[in-house]
């Protein structure tokens, strides 16, 4: 199938890249506990025999499902041009993301515009690219991925971290955790709140019977 994106005047895959003819195969995941809230993304890199490449996971702070969801192709593009492929073969359980993506949607909101735009650009830069959507259930690595970083940004256990392989090498990769800013020599609790109720983010706890000032980030 050819580029979604098709730029016939100018090469898609530059001189020297590597496997310029091997497809790559990802299943990707975004999501936020809240809409916004804790956001964070992951992701599972495939050769075509199925052989695991990557697993991708990064916590982005407080942002939006549909934003985690274009984190995460984000991500997946940039490894993929980083390491020299050039077909890719994406799998989203985000059908928003998925159908913007196939051109079949438009983009509206302000906030995907320059996501969907940066994805474009990087779509451009490859051979073949092909895009489909699924069920959550059939991208279930992704979602496991997705919530430990989430969890890891939260000051959460997720029991695991994700781990990328290159050339025989792994290194893990392991999001920021969700900063906290001190303010007149105490620490600030983070959090955000969902149906009018504050949910902290993190171990903080406050005592019973103090005042509380909530600011908008």
């Amino acid at each position: 199938m050819p580029s979604l994106f098709p730029e016939p005047s100018q090469p898609r895959v530059p001189a020297g890249r590597v496997n310029p003819q091997a497809w790559v195969i990802a299943h990707c995941d975004g999501g936020a506990r809240g809409n916004p809230g804790p956001a964070g993304y992951g992701a599972t890199i495939e050769d075509e025999s199925g052989a695991v490449l990557a697993e991708l996971s990064e916590f982005l702070g407080v942002r939006t499902n549909n934003v985690a969801e274009y984190s995460g192709l984000l991500g997946v593009l940039a490894w993929t041009l980083e390491h020299g492929y050039g077909r890719l073969r994406v799998v989203s359980d985000s059908e928003l993301m998925v159908k913007q993506m196939q051109g079949r949607f438009k983009v509206k909101s302000p906030d995907l515009q320059p996501l969907w735009a940066e994805a474009r650009r990087c779509v451009g830069e490859l051979e073949e690219f092909e895009i489909r959507h699924a069920l959550r259930h059939k991208n279930k690595a992704a979602d496991r991925l997705a919530n430990e970083a989430m969890d890891r940004g939260m000051g959460r256990s997720s029991g695991g971290r994700a781990r990328e392989t290159a050339g025989g090498a792994a290194r893990e990769l392991r999001a920021t955790p969700y900063p906290s800013h001190p303010k007149a020599g105490a620490p600030a609790l983070r959090g955000f709140t969902r149906d009018g109720v504050v949910h902290f983010l993190g171990e903080g706890r406050l005592p019973d019977g103090v005042f509380v000032k909530i600011v908008p980030e």
